[in-house]
């Protein structure tokens, strides 16, 4: 049973959201237009949660090309319009019996973030939406500082919801306890080198009373 915590913040994609098809389907759009059609589906997962540039750097293009191509999977992605996204099953359930105050702490800029949870039925359930705008993306503590700034919270008041290693590791470096969920994206051997301190199945289990 996990303890009740005052603030949750919360990764979105692969813990909120199962949104693979459409992240992976714009980055195989534009690694298309750039010639590389040689990297599937399954080794561009691995790369959600992570920003752009370092994915693309990772498949051989320059600094300046990826700043170049994550303009182009922004325009790529917003066209998509989220259609084959999905909430994970018993999310929004959880959310609106959950007590506490909750953040985002996404990749996605906050802009973009919060359209996504307005056209999925979520943003009621947030106190606040928090993207990576304009500094480094996790794992990278950032933010996770800036949800917890604009809530007046100390890391010790808070759970960090998540589905990656990043997220993990951020948390760790953030001073925030975390909660690894194993629905998500992540592979349960990366995230126990961060040793989570809660494992979650079903997205109820956050609940204290479970």
């Amino acid at each position: 049973m996990l303890p009740a915590f005052p603030v949750y913040l919360f990764d979105v994609d692969g813990t909120l959201m199962d949104s693979q098809a459409d992240i992976c389907g714009a980055v195989q759009t534009v690694l298309a237009s750039h010639g590389r059609t040689d990297i599937p589906h399954e080794v561009l997962v691995r790369y959600i949660g992570r920003h752009l540039i370092e994915e693309f750097v990772d498949f051989g293009f320059s600094h300046e090309q990826a700043e170049q191509m994550m303009v182009e999977y922004r325009g790529i992605y917003a066209e998509r319009k989220h259609a084959a996204t999905k909430v994970y099953p018993g999310v929004a359930s959880a959310l609106d019996q959950l007590g506490g105050r909750k953040s985002t702490a996404t990749t996605k800029g906050t802009p973009t973030t919060r359209l996504v949870l307005e056209q999925f039925g979520l943003i009621q359930h947030f106190d606040h939406v928090q993207g990576t705008d304009g500094f480094a993306a996790k794992p990278d503590p950032g933010v996770l500082l800036k949800s917890l700034e604009a809530l007046g919270a100390r890391p010790a008041d808070c759970l960090l919801v998540g589905d990656s290693p990043a997220d993990m590791e951020a948390g760790r470096r953030a001073g925030i306890r975390t909660c690894a969920v194993t629905w998500g994206y992540g592979e349960a051997g990366e995230l126990a080198r961060w040793e989570p301190d809660f494992w979650i199945d079903a997205p109820h289990q956050l609940l204290p009373d479970f």
